[in-house]
């Protein structure tokens, strides 16, 4: 499968998982150092064919394709030229991880297997406007310390090495935020994992590799 058609595979995935929903979010795949892929301006990340994905200088931004491709370009090259190891970004606005990017609430991590792998390092963004340079400015920075970052009332950012690790990633990201959002409104006490119980699983679990 080429890279245009796994993403437009995987952006149908997202649709089915209700972690995308009409034109609010944006993918990206790095094809090679110099160059990636991404989602065209307007685009439904559910619905998309041939032809939507253009090719993008991640040191330029210089375009092509017969689609202009999203505006939100300067996060997408920010993280890819801060992190070496990234190839795969996500953008999204899923219910719950968004619900939780408009609060004031704080993800807990220390709760289950997947919750401490995938998210066990997260950072906050500041509102800039979607597109700007300086969104983008702080995202790359955000990403030098994490794999998901919040941007306060906007969204989500997950990236990976791999699209299925990316997926994964957003989907636990959305579950955690999901349980947390019900249990609060449940009454329900989460019970957090001790910092040595969870130290002792990253370093010793095998379960994958830890962030950097």
């Amino acid at each position: 499968m080429d890279i245009e058609s796994k993403i437009i595979h995987t952006g149908n995935e997202l649709l089915q998982k209700h972690l995308t929903w009409g034109n609010s979010g944006n993918m990206s795949v790095r094809k090679n150092e110099n160059q990636m892929i991404i989602t065209g301006s307007g685009t439904n990340m559910g619905n998309l064919t041939e032809g939507d994905c253009v090719f993008v200088n991640i040191e330029t931004q210089a375009w092509e394709g017969t689609r202009k491709p999203s505006k939100e370009i300067p996060m997408h090259r920010a993280i890819y030229r801060n992190r070496p190891d990234a190839n795969v970004v996500i953008h999204a606005s899923p219910f719950w991880s968004t619900l939780v990017a408009c609060s004031e609430e704080v993800i807990e991590s220390k709760l289950f297997i997947e919750s401490m792998y995938y998210l066990e390092k997260i950072e906050e963004v500041a509102y800039f406007h979607p597109g700007s340079t300086a969104l983008g400015e702080e995202v790359g920075e955000a990403a030098k310390k994490a794999n998901v970052l919040f941007l306060k009332n906007h969204g989500i950012i997950v990236f990976d090495d791999s699209v299925e690790e990316a997926i994964m990633r957003l989907e636990t990201l959305e579950f955690t935020c999901r349980m947390m959002v019900m249990a609060k409104a449940s009454g329900v006490a989460l019970s957090a994992l001790s910092d040595d119980i969870v130290k002792d699983f990253l370093e010793n679990s095998g379960y994958r590799n830890r962030d950097r």
